[in-house]
């Protein structure tokens, strides 16, 4: 999976991955006797198919063989998506590895899957973008959907909107989409906003919270308890599939939000929760964005596979000294010490009142104007 690795200086750099899973070592959560960590296959052409158009799947493979002839058309051989040799193959096991976690959930071997090196959410059908080529989130939905399971629940937390996977089913009422971001007023792709709710077809199924900059935990929490528990009751899925990029982070370069990992950490417990309540605890989560790669993927990241596992790892929990060691000689970096960043975490309920000069507030009233309607909820008072 490593080999998902656009280049030395790309911010979607592979370490982030081989940190997580050193850290995940260190603090001895792949030894859990519930934990099993496999290998994922390279997923075959006909698989990607199932949301990629083949033209572009083929226009991948002509890169991967041929790099030196970019195909700038479907976003390959751009800024944030330069071509390598075997660009096809690394993508495509990133994608393996979420159509696996699908299998996984159907044939009922677990219960919980992750993967942190998924979460590709920019790839649209028949196009890459935002350092994604093949969307795997939407690869697992579309396997999870050919095998009978009825409604799927997508719950995307990257500071960027999940505009790839909103697209791909933008009009499939079987797949809800909820995407709670930084506004596309202030960051990339520039999209998410709360009147786009889906097409003809599948009114009120996507779904999108559109933060200002600068929002810290307290408000995300906030935004993200007035609407998404309220919209998962109501559409009822029999699984869960979330993106848990962590670049909103507000040591995170590629984001303007103020988050925290004890913030990510809670999300991350929240998600499972609804699982647990909603769908008999099948949950499938993923990575994102996240590009702080030595002091907050690996933590983020090692609390969601310690969250999934159903043991969660206290934020007071000392980060191991081997660990930190291996990073300060490969980075020069000394990462914080403990598991948290000892943020404050509470968050005034949505049930305590609307305040109209609050923008984050705004944000949640203008998601739940446009989508409550179309399932029975009130706007104002539910």
């Amino acid at each position: 999976m490593m080999d998902y690795r656009f280049s030395e200086t790309h911010p979607m750099h592979p370490m982030r991955l081989d940190l997580t899973a050193r850290l995940c070592r260190e603090l001895e959560l792949f030894d859990r006797t519930n934990l099993e960590v496999v290998e994922p296959p390279i997923a075959t052409d006909e698989e990607l198919a199932a949301v990629h158009d083949p033209a572009y799947i083929a226009a991948v493979h002509e890169v991967s063989a041929n790099p030196e002839v970019p195909n700038e058309k479907r976003g390959l051989g751009t800024e944030d998506n330069p071509v390598y040799a075997g660009i096809h193959e690394a993508s495509a096991r990133l994608a393996g590895g979420s159509i696996l976690a699908a299998e996984s959930i159907l044939s009922e071997k677990a219960l919980h899957v992750v993967n942190f090196a998924g979460g590709m959410h920019h790839a649209a059908k028949d196009k890459a973008s935002g350092f994604c080529i093949y969307n795997d989130a939407a690869l697992a939905i579309e396997r999870l959907l050919a095998q009978g399971v009825s409604r799927v629940l997508y719950i995307d937390v990257d500071a960027h909107h999940g505009d790839g996977t909103q697209s791909i089913f933008w009009d499939d009422p079987r797949v809800m989409t909820i995407s709670i971001h930084e506004s596309g007023m202030s960051l990339f792709p520039g999209t998410g906003y709360a009147n786009e709710v889906g097409g003809p077809n599948a009114l009120g199924t996507a779904v999108n919270i559109a933060v200002p900059a600068r929002t810290g935990d307290a408000a995300w929490l906030r935004a993200f308890h007035a609407v998404v528990p309220q919209l998962a009751a109501a559409f009822a899925p029999e699984v869960i599939v979330s993106q848990h990029g962590c670049d909103g982070h507000l040591e995170d370069d590629l984001s303007n939000l103020r988050l925290s990992i004890d913030g990510q950490r809670q999300n991350a417990l929240d998600i499972a929760e609804l699982a647990q309540r909603l769908c008999e605890g099948r949950w499938i989560a993923t990575g994102g964005g996240g590009y702080n790669i030595t002091t907050v993927v690996p933590r983020a990241w090692s609390h969601l596979v310690a969250i999934a596992s159903g043991k969660p790892i206290p934020l007071r929990t000392q980060v191991p000294q081997p660990w930190r060691e291996y990073v300060h000689d490969r980075y020069g970096i000394w990462t914080p010490e403990t598991m948290g960043d000892e943020a404050e975490l509470w968050w005034r309920s949505w049930e305590i009142g609307y305040d109209p000069a609050d923008p984050v507030d705004r944000t949640i009233m203008a998601t739940r104007k446009e989508i409550f309607p179309f399932f029975g909820l009130d706007p104002w008072f539910d």
